[in-house]
This record gives structure tokens, C-alpha cells and sequence, in this order.
């Protein structure tokens, strides 16, 4: 069975910020094993698994219905990444506003000092892609 999941690279995001795409991106992806799947993606080394879960889904798939909420990166326009599809801009704001509605629809209120943490994107990432 296929594993869908979300990584982050602290050198990618570094990149990202010095380029100007901003330090949120992760990389969503279907593999049988994604440790195999990220080892050297977008020519870094040091891509940590933050989410899985298991899918049906193609990556194709998975990847055009996440594309409709969030921004995937053109892996054409950025030489560096030489063709790496899968890598997302991911908007705060949007994680934010999901976790808010779906606190409201049980019927909680949030947090004080509520922040958004990276397992929470993956969690966000994964919920639209299998959607």
C-alpha cells in the first residue's frame, strides 16, 4: 500500500527564503517507502518525514488535489530543483483558518497564543491531498 507524506528540509527552506518563495515549503509525496523517495530530493540531504498516512491515491492525484488549495513550486523555474514535482508553498494563513473552522465546528474555542507548528501543516497538506 502506498504512504502519503509530508516532509520539510531546513536547507530547502533556507533556500526558499533567500530566493524569495519564503521559508514554508514542504514537500508532499506517495511512495512505498519515503525515506527512499526524499534521499537527495531538490539536491538536499537533510529531509525529515514530519506525517504519513496510508492512501489509495497516486501521487498525481494526490498532488493535483492539493494543488487546488495551496501552491506547488515550478520545478521549471528554479534550476536547483531540476525537475522535482511535489514541493508546496504553503500559506499560514490558510493552515490557520482550517484549524479555527474545524475548532468552531466542535464547538471549542482556541487556544490562547495559538500558533501554527509544522505537524499541524503536514496535517493541513495530507487533508487536502486525500480530499
Amino acid at each position: 500500500m502506498a504512504i502519503i507524506y509530508v516532509a520539510t528540509s531546513k536547507a530547502n527552506q533556507e533556500w526558499g527564503a533567500d530566493v524569495g518563495l519564503g521559508k514554508n515549503l514542504f514537500k508532499v509525496g506517495v511512495a512505498d517507502d519515503p525515506e527512499t523517495a526524499l534521499a537527495g530530493f531538490a539536491g538536499q540531504g537533510d529531509w525529515k518525514v514530519l506525517k504519513t498516512e496510508d492512501t489509495e491515491l497516486s501521487e498525481e492525484d494526490a498532488l493535483a488535489r492539493l494543488g487546488r488549495k495551496e501552491k506547488a513550486v515550478d520545478p521549471n523555474y528554479y534550476p536547483k530543483l531540476r525537475g522535482a514535482q511535489g514541493l508546496f508553498k504553503v500559506t499560514i494563513a490558510n493552515v490557520e483558518n482550517s484549524m479555527l473552522v474545524a475548532l468552531a465546528l466542535d464547538g471549542k474555542e482556541p487556544p490562547k497564543g495559538f500558533k501554527v507548528k509544522p505537524a499541524d501543516i503536514a496535517k493541513y497538506l495530507i487533508s487536502n491531498a486525500l480530499r
